[in-house]
């Protein structure tokens, strides 16, 4: 009988980057709830389990200050030490009662009316960036279109003059590295830490120009009370930095990886095109096949059994969302791209008190620059094999490095 022991432990592994779908199958068929000792973490793989532990109080999402201490002392800068600060008060690192007040403090910005409202400015960003495609032939989809779409968009939202938003997509980068877990960058702490302060920096003055002139943005309304309460500046600081890396990573991912999808599954693609009706469900298929989202992180806070497996407090626990998307006791036919499947259950998004709060905004990005970019380039193809593609090595993300395409448009 084969043995989990026989699997490459490493789980950024060449394998486990360019083809996790195989590799975690593999992973949850040999034994879906193991310890894998190489990154001291539990890894678990079926779509019940991941449900399960996403919502379940035995498990914490506050990860960061027990990270701290494992950065080296000689690395622990000023500016590092500032940048785990923020980091902690980051909602997807809190638990309640904390996290309940800032969720429903920070969820004001995210109402159906006001992600419906950013639709026009969305739609004229996508406009432009297709007109400036106009008339190339060879790119990458990436870096030209849905690298730049989201850091601009959520920069319009935040109220970041135009001439600044290329500085917000540096910035961007930098914390990615960090947060997601770019193992092989090794100034990774240093780099985020510099472009985290310069970012604060930058919010605080945007902060003190709302607070006297309140405009049409978001910042204006985190900034509002709710009766007594409030976040406070550090919390706002916090908030501001956390929309900008969510709303940037996780759309640019979900528009590459999902025409990545359309454009290797041509009859698919051809429905989409027939059917633009489509688009929603077709969405939310790219979310189960091939999201953004590719690994959570939890820590354990109370003592629980999985399949006899017991999991101590203080151990850390890999819940791969990618492989309980693909895992055939949820859905028939995982490794099949359906986009009349409409999976509105996938955990490309997260399940539980803390599911995205930006999801709504994700959606409707993705949906509006899919429809646009098949309407504007109707015979786009990719312009090299699919193995020769490069994806980022991160342990908790899922995405393209480039994505060379023909438009022939």
């Amino acid at each position: 009988m084969t043995s989990i022991d026989t699997i490459d432990d490493n789980l950024l592994c060449t394998e486990a980057v360019r083809d996790p779908y195989s590799y975690f199958a593999r992973v949850r068929d040999l034994d879906p709830v193991y310890w894998n000792s190489r990154h001291r973490a539990w890894v678990l793989t079926r779509y019940s389990d991941v449900a399960r532990e996403l919502r379940s109080q035995a498990l914490t999402a506050e990860r960061i200050t027990p990270f701290v201490p494992s950065v080296s002392r000689s690395s622990q800068s000023d500016e590092l030490a500032a940048t785990f600060k923020i980091l902690e008060d980051w909602i997807v690192f809190r638990d309640p009662p904390e996290h309940t007040r800032l969720r429903r403090l920070v969820a004001r910005a995210f109402t159906p009316s006001v992600v419906k409202a950013s639709t026009p400015e969305i739609t004229a960003t996508i406009d432009q960036l297709v007109a400036d495609l106009r008339g190339r032939d060879d790119l990458d989809l990436i870096h030209e279109f849905a690298y730049p779409l989201p850091a601009v968009v959520i920069a319009q939202m935040l109220g970041v003059p135009a001439e600044d938003r290329d500085l917000f997509k540096e910035w961007s980068d930098k914390i990615t590295a960090l947060v997601f877990g770019a193992y092989g960058q090794a100034d990774r702490f240093e780099s985020a830490a510099r472009g985290m302060m310069e970012l604060r920096d930058y919010l605080l003055g945007l902060i003190e120009l709302y607070e006297q002139h309140p405009g049409d943005n978001l910042i204006s309304v985190l900034l509002e009370h709710e009766g007594d309460d409030a976040l406070s500046r550090d919390e706002l600081v916090a908030t501001c930095t956390l929309l900008l890396f969510g709303g940037h990573e996780t759309t640019t991912n979900l528009i590459g990886n999902g025409m990545l999808a359309l454009l290797s599954h041509g009859d698919q693609r051809d429905l989409l095109t027939q059917q633009p009706d489509l688009i929603g469900p077709a969405v939310e298929e790219m979310l189960r096949f091939d999201g953004p989202a590719r690994t959570t992180v939890r820590l354990v806070r109370d003592e629980h059994d999985i399949e006899g497996h017991t999991l101590s407090p203080g151990e850390r626990v890999f819940l791969i969302n990618g492989a309980a998307n693909r895992d055939p006791e949820a859905y028939p036919d995982p490794d099949r791209f359906d986009i009349t499947r409409n999976p509105t259950n996938h955990l490309g998004f997260g399940v539980g008190i803390h599911y995205c709060l930006g999801a709504p905004l994700a959606r409707l990005e993705g949906q509006l620059a899919i429809a646009a970019l098949l309407q504007a380039f109707p015979r786009m193809e990719l312009a090299v094999d699919h193995d020769a593609l490069s994806w980022h090595g991160t342990m908790l993300s899922r995405g393209l490095v480039e994505l060379p395409v023909k438009l022939h448009g």
